[in-house]
C-alpha cells in the first residue's frame, strides 16, 4: 500500500509565487512551481502559478495556485494550516517568521490544556495555528 499525506491547498489572487517563496523561506525544503504558461496556457496569466508544492525538511507539504483565468477569487478564511509537535525551538522559529506582517489572533502562550498554542493570520490572509505539545 502506498503512502498518503494530508496538506492544505491554498488559492491566491495572483501572488501565489510570492507567498510560496515566503513559506519556503520560513520552512525550508523543496519548492516546485509550474506556471499556466509552462502548462501550455498562453495569455495574460501565463506567468501566474498553476500549481506549486512546498515539501519542507520537516515533512510538511503545502500546495497552492493562483486563481485560474475566468474564475472568481474567494478568500479561504475557513482554511487553517496547523503545525504541531514537541520541538519547541523549531516551532517558535516558525511562529516568529510567520508573524512578520501578520495579525496575531491568539498569542503563542501556555494554554489550559497544557500546550503552548498560538494563532495568526499571515500577511497573505492565511490562518496558521502553532501548537507546542507539553
Amino acid at each position: 500500500m502506498g503512502s498518503t499525506i494530508l496538506n492544505p491547498y491554498v488559492q491566491f489572487d495572483g501572488n501565489a509565487r510570492e507567498a510560496m517563496e515566503f513559506y519556503h523561506s520560513v520552512l525550508g525544503g523543496d519548492l516546485k512551481v509550474m506556471t499556466f504558461g509552462e502548462s501550455g496556457m498562453p495569455g495574460p496569466a501565463s506567468d501566474k502559478v498553476m500549481h506549486a508544492q512546498l515539501t519542507s525538511e520537516a515533512g510538511y507539504t503545502i500546495m497552492a495556485s493562483d486563481t485560474p483565468p475566468g474564475m472568481d477569487y474567494e478568500p479561504g478564511r475557513n482554511i487553517s494550516i496547523s503545525i504541531s509537535g514537541d520541538d519547541g525551538d523549531l516551532l517558535r522559529r516558525y511562529w516568529e517568521a510567520l508573524g512578520e506582517g501578520a495579525t496575531v489572533t491568539m498569542p503563542l502562550e501556555k494554554q489550559m490544556w497544557g500546550d503552548e498554542y498560538g494563532a495568526l493570520v499571515d500577511r497573505y490572509g492565511v490562518n496558521w495555528m502553532v501548537d507546542i505539545t507539553s
